[in-house]
């Protein structure tokens, strides 16, 4: 490509991944705002402020936890967009849901922070999750469906399926929130979810896409 050509004003890959990585820094940088501070009265001892620290330990908890699953949405997309040589107009349309959810997450995270075995609080935590990674498959089906990505776009389709798998998993701790109190557990195996469950949403689109495939293996054909 000249480099005259510049891309249709709007659609730079540059900025956008600029600007995506600033929502998720100040995201990441929020969750640690939310954590709640010693008063004075908690500071006067080692042990009053040890029992704060202790009373505290969920918000810690979901504090890390939320940390490291935007770190790693954040990986992902910092892969994709390094694939990507040209935008379209639904793929930055996708990027705005996506960042919106982004920036709303530290708020259930504090919310969970305070009361983590509550359903509700599971519920908004998990679905706002679900949603951040429903929006990174969308990105990722769009990509490989418009030709945007450089390199095998069969790659970018595993990506996807493995993405799907990880959206799936919070949803399935959705619903388990309201009959197990501690169905959060499952947000910690959210990376085999996409070391198991992405190659079997690959397979299954595949038998979709050639549904005689397995007949023709049963005929020897």
């Amino acid at each position: 490509m000249s480099e005259d050509v510049r891309p249709e004003p709007g659609l730079s890959p540059e900025r956008l991944a600029f600007f995506t990585d600033a929502i998720f820094a100040i995201a990441m940088t929020l969750l640690a705002v939310e954590l709640e501070r010693p008063d004075k009265e908690e500071l006067e001892s080692a042990g009053s402020l040890g029992r704060f620290l202790v009373d505290q330990r969920t918000s810690y908890l979901a504090f890390a936890l939320a940390f490291v699953l935007l770190w790693s949405v954040w990986r992902r997309h910092h892969q994709l967009m390094d694939r990507i040589h040209v935008l379209s107009k639904t793929f930055v349309f996708w990027h705005a849901p996506f960042l919106l959810l982004v920036a709303f997450l530290p708020f259930p995270t504090a919310v969970i922070g305070s009361a983590i075995t509550n359903p509700m609080a599971q519920t908004l935590f998990a679905g706002t999750m679900a949603g951040i990674v429903f929006c990174e498959v969308a990105l990722k089906e769009v990509s490989a469906d418009s030709g945007l990505v450089i390199g095998d776009v069969a790659e970018a389709r595993r990506h996807a399926n493995a993405s799907w798998a990880v959206g799936l998993w919070f949803v399935l701790s959705l619903g388990l929130a309201w009959v197990f109190s501690y169905a959060y557990v499952l947000w910690f195996l959210a990376p085999l979810a996409a070391a198991y469950g992405g190659p079997l949403i690959s397979r299954l689109r595949s038998r979709r896409a050639d549904p005689h495939d397995g007949s023709a293996r049963r005929t020897g054909r």
